[in-house]
């Protein structure tokens, strides 16, 4: 089974006191959010399932996804991915996994990092090192486990595969970076 773990696109700081939940992403992070879902589409890393931080700007990244991915899939919007722990997210997993043999987390930091860092235990030491060193707005870290269900998911059982960053993607096939900050 593998599971993407995706941190939302960067977000915008420009409007005073604006609840941090209701933030909406910038023009940087909407362009990073529909990239990322080109780049879903275009590597078959497309998921079955995806859970999703209740916050604004993690369901505007995933908005952004959406025309590059399949319509069938199930979505779940939970409030139980923001301000939690690692732990809450590999609960949250478990729980809300379902069957989806690809499944997508969109959540927040340091969050997100930390649950990365605690489920991989095998594949490249480079990438745990990439993910571990800093885990970038619109980052997806690509982590392949040997189970049947989520709810036997489990600390340190995870293959990480892969680990994208906007930038990275930005330098193989987009445009050049146009800096909105």
């Amino acid at each position: 089974m593998r599971l993407l773990l995706l941190r939302h696109a960067k977000s915008a700081w420009d409007v005073a006191g604006l609840a941090d939940f209701d933030r909406p992403l910038a023009p940087r992070g909407r362009r990073a959010a529909t990239m990322i879902g080109e780049h879903l589409a275009a590597h078959r890393l497309t998921p079955d399932r995806i859970l999703c931080s209740s916050a604004r700007r993690t369901r505007e990244t995933l908005i952004g996804l959406l025309p590059m991915i399949p319509s069938n899939l199930e979505i779940r919007i939970t409030r139980d991915l923001y301000e939690v722990s690692a732990d809450a997210y590999i609960d949250c997993v478990g729980a809300l996994g379902g069957n989806a043999r690809n499944l997508m987390l969109i959540g927040h930091n340091p969050t997100l990092q930390d649950t990365a860092l605690e489920l991989i235990g095998s594949g490249n030491p480079a990438l745990r090192e990439e993910i571990g060193a800093k885990f970038p707005t619109a980052g997806l870290a690509v982590i392949d486990f040997d189970i049947h269900k989520w709810s036997e998911l489990r600390p340190r059982t995870g293959r990480v595969v892969a680990f994208f960053r906007p930038r990275e993607l930005e330098l193989v096939g987009g445009e050049p970076a146009i800096d909105d900050e």
